[in-house]
């Protein structure tokens, strides 16, 4: 049916969702599957308001430039408050402000002037209170700026990488850089090189790798160009904005900063030709009419764009008010879709036999909604970061087509569904039982970060469909979906507008650009708590739907207590322990109550245990939390006294340098030590296999409690046993540390002695 043009006035929706990813739709291998125990039907959806003050208005693109370059001018300031080194520098990426005046800055981090990749981080500004959400929070310090592998030599390691990757005509079109690499462990020096080509199906390559520029060894090897997939010439009849150029009307969107659609005319590079057309009657709905291509693509970025535009008062997809464009018909028999965030614009390829154009709503929203996380979290596309961003895609691309609602296209829990890739009529993939496409995971497992993205990406695609719609057989909008769960428990929905609500909360707000599946249910139970409240029905179906597909636990009911450990302290020594408990009954306060603590401690009304112990001996401790509505929660555990002596002076470890000491003096003791005398030792160190650490008696006797075990993990927190019971108890005792090796530094935080 020819498509004519009418006015596109602003919507009025009540359904509100979003989330963002970056990747593609399409893989190859199909890794072993893990099962999921059949879940019943839980009840009827968990239903809630966003709190206001939660809520993300729309900034102006001046407003939106003021609140940056005001972050931009506090970044050093801002840097010493939240305790980075001398050398580490703030980007300001961007500024969020919420309806109560909180503000979230993102940024990126330099070190000594170089870019840390992996160094991204949130500072959140609430009523005078500021936390930090950090991709990484290892200590960020480089031993050396000086690379011992030359660029040229990370250019031909990079080369080797693409063409392992199948990257046809691969070459680097710049220098690589050298930056420093944070990730999830110690910060590196490393080359950055960009190798530019071709994918094996056609699509552009723009292939990040990372290499250490100490070892040469790869640490990173991400896709720039996110490839996505589906179909044109279901849209029906729709509208589409086009401006008047002359006597010819142009497919550019006067309602949306001008958004363009070309034609790239088979072409692979360019923009190719604007689509035109002389009396605003765009398309058949026939592949033949090159037209009905272009407008599917320009619906689908309009229909986008007023997603995020009336949903979360998000302005494009930088939010800074600019379009990106999109160009169809790519190359010949090209059976994809793409993001590229270089050119900042969506293309689409014509299908097998260029008559099944990849151009349908859902592909649409996947394409541009990769531009929106390269924009907030930048969540890595590798790893578990990178299913993460398949996931956040079909997310989008579900919630633009609950949005639209069209009657040739409604609402569904399918990924390209309508494209019929498989040649069978079945969709690329599921999101109530992602493993029917007989490829991805229906929940996590510690293999889950070294399988394809695309496969990796069920999980999150899985947790998604539980929270807005609940475990168990059910029929929405005709689809009939039976979606089981990890731990065989049920799982009540809170409906598509809340749950998207809380992963775009989350996405812009909480994940950086390493977030694995654990960071993501963090993630969401922060953005769930600031948007319906912390243990509210809706914080609490998020907990069940993470723990229904394996990550992390489900919050009981009531009052919940957190066990504490059995403690050792020593007499006539302060003592504070903090204890945590909760209750989910909103607005109730909770009483603290304790049996049998040892002399001298008390508890405070917020659960805090202080005082000096003044009697040795060991007790048993029960401790007893009630809230106001009378539930109860209890925990029990053994409190010992006994003589035990502590430094918690900070004394640094140089690196590859001499001994460093920690002493104590003990007086007033008769006797020797025991033969189980107890040495906990707390060193803070990026490299615990460097380290030989002793404890030195009174008399010079030498205990060695560590001689650089451990590997490559970081930290040492351990107590050893010794028996010391040639030495007095009198006198000085000292820790001994010592660094044998370059690179990693360290302190010693604390030790203590209990002879």
């Amino acid at each position: 049916m020819p498509l004519r043009r009418r006015a596109l006035t602003a919507r009025r929706r009540t359904s509100a969702l979003a989330l963002t990813a970056i990747g593609s739709l399409l893989a190859l291998a199909a890794p072993g599957l893990a099962t999921a125990v059949p879940a019943d039907p839980g009840p009827t959806k968990i239903t809630a308001t966003p709190r206001a003050g939660a809520a993300q208005p729309s900034l102006t693109p001046a407003r939106r430039a003021a609140l940056i370059e005001s972050a931009r001018s506090a970044a050093p300031r801002t840097a010493q408050r939240i305790g980075l080194g001398a050398q580490e520098k703030l980007v300001v990426k961007d500024v969020i402000k919420d309806a109560d005046g909180t503000t979230h800055t993102r940024y990126e981090r330099s070190y000594a002037g170089l870019p840390v990749l992996g160094g991204d981080l949130v500072v959140h500004d609430k009523s005078g209170r500021t936390t930090v959400t950090k991709a990484s929070p290892a200590r960020l310090q480089v031993p050396s700026l000086r690379p011992a592998i030359s660029a040229a030599g990370a250019a031909t390691k990079a080369l080797g990488v693409s063409k392992k990757a199948e990257v046809k005509g691969a070459e680097t079109e710049r220098a690589p850089r050298l930056v420093v690499r944070a990730g999830t462990g110690k910060a590196v020096l490393a080359w950055e090189t960009l190798v530019e080509g071709v994918q094996e199906d056609g699509t552009p390559s723009e292939l990040q790798v990372v290499t250490d520029a100490t070892t040469g060894k790869e640490l990173l090897a991400a896709e720039h160009v996110h490839t996505g997939s589906g179909t044109g010439q279901y849209a029906g009849e729709v509208a589409v904005g086009t401006t008047l150029s002359g006597s010819t009307y142009q497919l550019v969107d006067p309602d949306r900063a001008g958004q363009r659609t070309y034609d790239l005319n088979q072409g692979t590079s360019g923009t190719g030709t604007l689509f035109t057309d002389d009396n605003d009657v765009w398309g058949d709905g026939l592949p033949s009419n090159r037209q009905t291509a272009g407008v599917d693509v320009a619906f689908g970025a309009a229909a986008t764009w007023d997603y995020y535009k009336e949903t979360y008062g998000r302005n494009g997809i930088r939010n800074d008010g600019v379009a990106a464009y999109s160009r169809a018909h790519y190359g010949n028999n090209y059976v994809n879709a793409f993001w590229q965030d270089s050119c900042f614009c969506m293309t689409y390829g014509d299908g097998s036999g260029n008559t099944h154009p990849l151009t349908a709503l859902d592909v649409a929203a996947h394409e541009m909604s990769h531009g929106v996380t390269a924009a907030t979290a930048g969540l890595i596309y590798s790893g578990e970061s990178g299913g993460l961003n398949e996931a956040t895609s079909d997310i989008f691309a579900a919630a633009v087509e609950f949005y639209e609602n069209l009657p040739a296209d409604p609402g569904d829990y399918l990924v390209g569904e309508k494209i019929d890739i498989n040649g069978d009529g079945t969709p690329l993939r599921y999101m109530d039982k992602p493993s029917k496409d007989g490829a991805s995971r229906d929940s996590w497992s510690s293999t889950l970060g070294g399988i394809d993205v695309h496969y990796s990406s069920g999980p999150a695609n899985h947790f998604f469909y539980l929270l807005s719609e609940g475990s168990g057989a059910k029929t929405v909008n005709g689809v009939d979906y039976d979606s089981p769960t990890y731990d065989g428990q049920p799982v009540t929905g809170i409906g598509i507008q809340n749950a998207a609500a809380i992963w775009y909360r989350a996405l812009t707000t909480y994940m950086t650009s390493t977030t694995n599946y654990a960071g993501a249910r963090t993630a969401t139970l922060s953005a769930a708590g600031d948007l319906f409240g912390t243990y509210s029905p809706t914080y609490l179906a998020v907990a069940d739907a993470w723990a229904a597909i394996n990550v992390g636990n489900r919050i009981a009911l009531g009052v919940n207590l957190a066990p504490t450990a059995d403690q050792v302290s020593g007499i006539n020594q302060n003592v504070s322990l903090q204890l945590d408990a909760y209750t989910t009954n909103t607005g109730a306060a909770l009483t603290y109550e304790a049996t049998g603590l040892p002399d001298g401690l008390g508890i405070s009304p917020s659960g805090l245990i202080s005082g000096t112990p003044t009697t040795l001996g060991t007790s048993d401790v029960t401790i007893t939390v009630t809230d106001s509505t009378g539930v109860t929660a209890s925990d029990t555990f053994t409190w010992k006294i006994g003589y035990i002596y502590a430094n918690a002076t900070r004394v640094d470890i140089p690196d590859n340098g001499a001994a460093v000491e920690s002493p104590l003096t003990i007086t007033g003791r008769d006797g020797n030590a025991s033969a189980t005398t107890s040495v906990y030792v707390n060193i803070v160190h990026t490299y615990r296999g460097d380290l030989t650490v002793d404890l030195v008696g009174p008399d010079g006797t030498v205990y060695s409690l560590l001689n650089r075990s451990g590997g490559s993990a970081d930290n040492v927190d351990q107590t050893f046993t010794v028996d010391a019971s040639a030495q007095p108890l009198n006198g000085t005792w000292t820790l001994r540390v010592q660094d044998r090796e370059a690179i990693d530094v360290g302190y010693i935080a604390r030790w203590q002695l209990t002879p």
